[in-house]
């Protein structure tokens, strides 16, 4: 057992496909990333959103990481429009209401600070006066949650970077890197049980 698995985190740049097939002729990770044929993303970012994700061809993976009733943190940086002030943190530190599917839906207590993000995270080309960074960790994701959590709270989301999923961080990986995991250590920073 674990013989042939492989295990990648990867920094997914913006403006790509969470698939490794083209689509609509759009950039996907094969255009990005030369890893093997049989592996595959666990989880999505949006196409606008950028960082962290892991790559593996353990189906094993998926069911632990990505069902809702396991609850594993998820951590962001943000960067938004204007200077996020203490009332909308506190609003987002709470839980805000959001519409996924159509249906209102409220999002479950989050842990959010203002802050600056790490040096491998490069600045927009917008003024900071104009922006702020918020540093957003959930133990859900819906459908583009983050984005409409600081929407609701008048802070439109500008850009969106993953940095962890638990343990496992981004680390000095810049967009475009990849680098591969041996399955102990990752579990661990995973908090997942190695069967």
């Amino acid at each position: 057992m674990g013989k042939g698995k492989k295990y990648y985190i990867i920094y997914k740049p913006k403006g790509c496909l969470s698939q490794f097939s083209k689509e609509h002729g759009k950039r996907a990770l094969g255009d990005v990333f030369d890893l093997p044929t049989d592996v595959y993303p666990v989880g999505r970012l949006d196409e606008d959103s950028e960082g962290l994700l892991l790559i593996s061809n353990d189906k094993s993976i998926n069911s632990k990481l990505l069902n809702p009733l396991n609850g594993h943190w998820r951590t962001y940086w943000v960067q938004v429009s204007g200077q996020i002030h203490k009332s909308a943190i506190k609003a987002l530190v709470n839980g805000v209401d959001i519409v996924v599917k159509g249906k209102i839906h409220s999002t479950l207590p989050a842990r959010v600070k203002k802050g600056n993000p790490p040096k491998n995270i490069l600045p927009l080309n917008v003024s900071e006066k104009e922006t702020s960074w918020v540093k957003i960790s959930l133990c859900e994701g819906k459908y583009r949650q983050v984005r409409k959590m600081t929407a609701k709270v008048g802070f439109p989301t500008l850009r969106l970077v993953r940095t962890h999923i638990e343990e496992l961080e981004l680390g000095e990986l810049k967009p475009s890197e990849f680098k591969s995991l041996d399955k102990k250590a990752l579990f661990h920073k995973l908090k997942l049980s190695v069967d």
